[in-house]
């Protein structure tokens, strides 16, 4: 995994928690943290931004084939 892609998974995890608190408390940590408590702010918005693309980074990892077992080959046996 690189860095770009670590980075991606963890603004996911972060929109994650975030909609997490909306449903269960509604409460929104990103509007509170960078837009005073409403989403119209303009770093919040830039912060859903991004989490958003990342979304579309790590859906990219989902259909990535597994670099463990990519390399791996089948046992050749003798016959």
């Amino acid at each position: 995994m690189n860095t770009l892609q670590r980075i991606s998974l963890l603004l996911v995890i972060i929109g994650a928690v975030n909609w997490g608190l909306v449903g269960l408390f509604q409460f929104d940590l990103v509007a509170a943290l960078f837009g005073g408590g409403e989403q119209s702010g303009a770093f919040a918005r830039i912060i859903y931004t991004l989490v958003g693309i990342s979304g579309l980074i790590c859906l990219s990892m989902l259909f990535k084939p597994d670099e463990e077992f990519a390399d791996k080959r089948e046992p050749e046996t003798e016959r």
